[in-house]
């Protein structure tokens, strides 16, 4: 009973809601009745639910196979399918394959169609969304969603200039930075029950100054709200260059942001086309205490399996990962996924063993070692990845980052409990790539 608890308690910090389910629920008529169902948060009995007019999927790169079964299941019962998101974006004729109809890039502008021909009973097999006008004040339905999640979810803005190659938000979203009105969004905030809520931006601060002061405004708007929001973000890591964004941060609610720092050396940054983070000769740790000294956390992201990478490269990331001071990690292996530079680069050279899709696309979830990377084998790889959660969340390096954390004021339970979520979830891991080598060792 305990161990179901703590995995209840892990699995509801580490689910985001629908976001993009909510957004579109939010544009369908009044007189359409509307449920949201997160499989990430369980399995509902679907034979006992009553039967549905319309199904609508969206899908992660690595949920895309469960999809697929949903749609068949749907179908077969005379249900139409239809379906969007990233990866039906960036793989359309799989997709296509699976459903009665796709709805490329962003649906808002597309979907009142969709609706419309799903009422007369004539779905297109394709509707292309573009990209969405964020200017008009948007309807989310926060209320269909059950309270199982810790955070609630919000978006400010979309698109990134950054380009970097393992990423698909520049194809997905574009590389024009669009901006939500101020008044909106701090609307919607208002909406969002959950005290602790995550800005799923992918950028929320921008890069430019234009950018940068459109922060502040919505971080000035929203302390003036009094909403009483605890959020964490996604940011460059330029974040910690302007001590007044940092101040209205923190006002504003901010506890911690998320910064990619996606590799220890410069040559990593420039594979990988971060070359943003190589900008003004930066010292990153003095960044991450400018960050900390407003009681905001920092995780650090960063990958494994480079060009550049060789044997060592996992405590190198776990020690450079301390040397910088952040509060916790994020380490993935790296993945090739459709409609990024890094997927048109592997998937045309042989770098891809696992590519029997759509099957495989289960292990396309950043933490499986799906490529062939130049300098480390799929078993070295592995061992890379163990050695880095070892060092990182070994009793020392845990106990040393705790009492910063502590020390600093920053949120230090609910700091201890997201180290304590990732160990756990770094060695249930370690059980799984054994399984995974077995199985699929031979493929590399």
């Amino acid at each position: 009973m305990a161990r179901s608890s703590r995995s209840r308690l892990s699995r509801r910090y580490r689910v985001w809601k629908p976001l993009g389910l909510m957004v579109l629920a939010g544009l369908t008529p009044d007189d359409w009745d509307i449920s949201i169902i997160d499989e990430n948060l369980g399995v509902p009995d679907y034979e006992i639910l009553p039967r549905p007019d319309l199904v609508g999927l969206t899908a992660f790169t690595s949920q895309a196979p469960r999809a697929y079964a949903l749609a068949a299941q749907f179908r077969g019962l005379g249900v139409p399918v239809v379906m969007g998101g990233v990866h039906a974006s960036m793989c359309l004729s799989e997709a296509a394959a699976h459903v009665d109809a796709l709805v490329t890039g962003e649906a808002e502008g597309i979907w009142a169609t969709v609706l419309a021909d799903a009422r007369r009973g004539h779905l297109e097999p394709l509707y292309e969304g573009g990209r969405a006008d964020l200017s008009q004040a948007s309807r989310v339905r926060h209320d269909l969603l059950p309270s199982q999640y810790a955070f609630g979810a919000i978006q400010t803005t979309r698109g990134c200039p950054l380009r970097c190659r393992f990423c698909s938000v520049t194809a997905f979203n574009g590389a024009r930075y669009r901006e939500r009105p101020l008044s909106d969004v701090v609307r919607e905030f208002r909406l969002i029950k959950e005290r602790l809520v995550f800005v799923v931006d992918d950028n929320l601060i921008g890069t430019t100054a234009k950018q940068l002061e459109r922060a502040k405004q919505l971080f000035r708007a929203m302390a003036e709200a009094e909403l009483g929001k605890h959020w964490i973000a996604q940011t460059t890591v330029n974040f910690a260059d302007d001590e007044e964004l940092l101040q209205l941060a923190a006002q504003a609610g901010c506890i911690g942001v998320y910064i990619g720092f996606e590799s220890p050396t410069a040559e990593g940054l420039v594979e990988v086309g971060k070359r943003f983070n190589l900008r003004k000769d930066r010292d990153f740790a003095a960044s991450v205490r400018r960050i900390q000294r407003h009681r905001i956390m920092v995780v650090g992201s960063f990958m494994i399996g480079l060009g550049v990478d060789e044997q060592g490269i996992g405590k190198q990331v776990a020690d450079t990962a301390t040397r910088y001071g952040v509060d916790n990690v994020n380490v993935a292996f790296v993945t090739p996924l459709p409609g990024t530079a890094l997927w048109d680069e592997m998937s045309g050279n042989g770098g891809l063993p696992l590519d029997r899709f759509p099957e495989d696309w289960k292990y396309y979830t950043l933490t499986y070692p799906v490529a062939r990377y130049r300098h480390l084998s799929l078993k070295e790889a592995i061992e890379e990845m163990g050695i880095c959660n070892r060092t990182f969340y070994g009793p020392r390096h845990l106990l040393g980052r705790m009492t910063q954390n502590v020390r600093g004021g920053r949120h230090p339970l609910f700091n201890l409990v997201n180290n304590l979520s990732s160990r756990r979830n770094s060695r249930l891991l370690s059980k799984a790539y054994a399984g995974f080598e077995r199985k699929e060792g031979a493929r590399f």
